[in-house]
């Protein structure tokens, strides 16, 4: 009997250390993601500012090879014309452009309640309508939507520190580079200067596909909705432009509110958007994108869209937006210390 008792207490007792075990474990994991997560959207937010200090070195060496400047003057002209160039723009189109974007956020509401009682008239607008209803797929749209596009300190915060990283990167980046190489091991030095060269490279030609995709698809849209006769042109055109940093998600969102003011005029309207659109991201692809691809990695779309769903689960709007540039690092890393060096062997 005692040695029953006995067995029993010892049993009760591995059960309660087996227990105590698990949860130091499960909390440990616990601990260690929460770290993470935060420590990855601050990584994120050095890429961006990272992103920022490359455009600036890369007009300034433009500037350099034309003029023939040293790289402190080069650099100098180069931050001061993008900033003059981003004052001249929001000097004469600010007013209108923040007009437009008033005028905007005024009218989608009824846009939208617009759209809701036209489609509400028709059969298959009514069914569809009543299947969003009850199934609360817009209640969760919404939901999924402001977690992608959530930020991790707070948008303005977040800007604060991607503008005063990308300052001290763009200038003193040789003090950043300098310090990782020398966190390496002797024999690893060189590989390791060599592969931030690569990734240097790689993000550049990104950052260079990104930038002429912006003025590309702005002009275009701009354009298309000048001609189609729709309100509100310049903020729809820029915000096109913007959201195409963002691929797959970006031209979709895009379209919203274009398609829905096109609707209030008419839904034959709202079909030649749609149409316009379709057209001017077909062609986007068909002009940038080879562009991109042939002095970058070849990211399979399925890659990019994977990338951007985890690491916007993750890290809200910044994991959505850098997605690519980060999938571009990783595979740049990979195809240089092991496919490269296992061809090599």
């Amino acid at each position: 009997m005692a040695e029953e008792k006995l067995s029993n207490h010892v049993d009760q007792s591995l059960l309660i250390k087996k227990v105590w075990i698990t949860g130091g474990i499960a909390l440990t994991f616990l601990v260690f993601f929460l770290l993470f997560k935060t420590l990855f959207s601050v990584l994120l937010l050095a890429l961006a500012g990272i992103l920022i200090a490359i455009y600036f070195h890369g007009s300034a060496n433009i500037i350099r090879r034309k003029l023939h400047l040293s790289n402190g003057w080069s650099l100098a002209i180069a931050i001061t014309f993008n900033v003059l160039l981003m004052v001249a723009f929001f000097w004469f189109t600010g007013a209108r452009l923040q007009s437009q974007v008033s005028q905007l956020s005024d009218t989608l509401p009824k846009t939208i309640r617009s759209a809701e009682s036209k489609m509400d008239s028709t059969a298959i607008g009514g069914k569809i309508l009543d299947y969003m209803k009850s199934s609360g797929t817009t209640e969760k749209t919404m939901a999924v939507a402001t977690k992608f596009f959530s930020s991790g300190f707070g948008i303005l915060s977040d800007l604060y520190i991607v503008l005063l990283m990308a300052a001290f990167f763009t200038a003193t980046p040789s003090i950043y580079k300098k310090g990782f190489i020398k966190l390496l091991p002797p024999k690893a030095k060189e590989k390791g200067e060599a592969l931030l060269n690569d990734i240097n490279g790689v993000l550049k030609n990104w950052l260079k596909g990104e930038i002429f995709g912006f003025f590309f698809i702005a002009v275009l849209t701009g354009v298309g909705l000048w001609i189609i006769g729709m309100p509100l042109v310049l903020t729809l055109a820029v915000m096109a432009g913007i959201l195409n940093f963002i691929p797959n998600f970006g031209p979709l969102i895009a379209l919203i509110p274009a398609g829905l003011l096109g609707l209030t005029i008419s839904p034959a309207t709202a079909l030649i958007v749609l149409g316009m659109y379709t057209f001017v991201q077909v062609i986007q692809s068909a002009v940038t994108q080879p562009l991109i691809q042939q002095k970058m990695l070849n990211i399979p779309p399925v890659l990019t869209i994977f990338a951007q769903v985890a690491m916007g689960l993750l890290a809200g709007f910044w994991g959505v937006l850098l997605a690519v540039p980060v999938v571009a690092i990783i595979m740049t890393v990979v195809d240089k210390l092991y496919i490269e060096q296992q061809a090599h062997n």
